[in-house]
């Protein structure tokens, strides 16, 4: 199948934040890559990489950067082993950053985050013990 220069792009683009972020997971890095060193990565001009995620998407490559990061953040928290300071320095952020972050993308803090997942598998207990 057919894929454009600009959906090669964008497909490299989400691939190198994916292996970045299990990288950062890992441990194996300590600090998240910035636009412009994602764009080196890819051997483009950060204002190219910009323009041709926006064209192709109508969103800003952080955009999906936010999103991808979020997503392993919840994922960090549904674990009840690691702390929420644990989970923001996991994400490189401080702890105090991190919870700012995760409310203005998730609409919530953290903590609230976790005690409507605790809410949610109360739920389904009890559902499943009825």
């Amino acid at each position: 199948m057919y894929q454009s220069r600009s959906e090669e792009i964008f497909e490299k683009y989400l691939q190198l934040i994916d292996e970045h972020l299990q990288h950062v997971l890992d441990g194996k890095v300590d600090e998240m890559l910035e636009l412009h060193e994602i764009a080196g990565r890819l051997f483009i001009h950060p204002t190219h990489l910009s323009n041709v995620i926006k064209n192709l998407t109508g969103k800003h490559p952080c955009y999906f950067y936010e999103r991808k990061i979020l997503e392993a953040a919840k994922s960090l928290l549904d674990n009840k082993q690691h702390s929420i300071a644990d989970v923001a320095r996991i994400l490189t952020y401080d702890p105090s950053n991190f919870t700012k972050w995760f409310k203005s993308y998730a609409g919530i803090k953290p903590s609230q985050y976790r005690k409507q997942l605790l809410q949610k598998y109360t739920e389904a207990s009890n559902r499943a013990a009825a």
